[in-house]
């Protein structure tokens, strides 16, 4: 672990968590043929807190693949985990772009989040490596992927701008778990699997209001 590998570790947690995100892409655009119509004050505030739940997986994203990256024994997979995690730094600018227009907030424990994927992705890959930390990133996407679809079915059906974006979200997270899959990724044991699961359920439940 080089001296240059730390810095950018350390790097890439300040940005995530205190500067302004810029995202490479665009942000996903409702459908021309989508009827646009104001969104009432409950509305907004379920938006905004579906929304503030995706910003912090978005963090989580920014974490899990830094500290992947940083124990990776593989320089070509490295880069591809860099490739993945500066695809994500484009969710996370959307979502953080949506909450403002909603008038909403990120979560006030990004930091804690931030720590808990980072430690996370780090173990994975150290302690099981290189393909089990693939198997990581597989795992955390299906879970992703699950979790979007769900918020597909919450959001107010003329959010248009809200459900763009977690479209557009959901295809991204598909095309990293194929990638980690092409890469080697091993499945993970079915304890592990669940516990994930239990982590993401709490992250979910708190960041929705916190």
């Amino acid at each position: 672990m080089t001296t240059d590998a730390l810095l950018h570790a350390a790097d890439s947690a300040l940005r995530t968590l205190l500067a302004t995100p810029r995202a490479a892409r665009p942000a996903p655009l409702a459908s021309a043929h989508d009827v646009a119509a104001p969104l009432t004050a409950a509305e907004k505030q379920l938006s905004g807190a579906l929304m503030r739940v995706n910003h912090v997986g978005e963090v989580c994203a920014q974490a899990l693949y830094t500290g992947q990256a940083l124990s990776c024994q593989d320089p070509a997979l490295r880069q591809q985990l860099d490739a993945a995690c500066r695809e994500e730094t484009d969710h996370l600018a959307w979502t953080a772009q949506r909450l403002a227009e909603l008038g909403e907030r990120p979560s006030l424990l990004n930091p804690l989040w931030y720590a808990g994927a980072f430690a996370m992705g780090f173990a994975a890959g150290k302690l099981g490596g290189d393909r089990v930390s693939l198997g990581f990133v597989v795992e955390t996407e299906r879970q992703v992927e699950a979790h979007l679809a769900s918020h597909m079915d919450q959001l107010p059906a003329h959010d248009h701008a809200s459900r763009a974006i977690v479209q557009q979200m959901k295809a991204d997270e598909v095309a990293h778990a194929r990638m980690a899959e092409r890469a080697g990724a091993v499945d993970l044991p079915l304890p592990v699997r669940g516990l994930m699961k239990l982590a993401a359920k709490v992250m979910t439940s708190v960041a929705h209001r916190i």
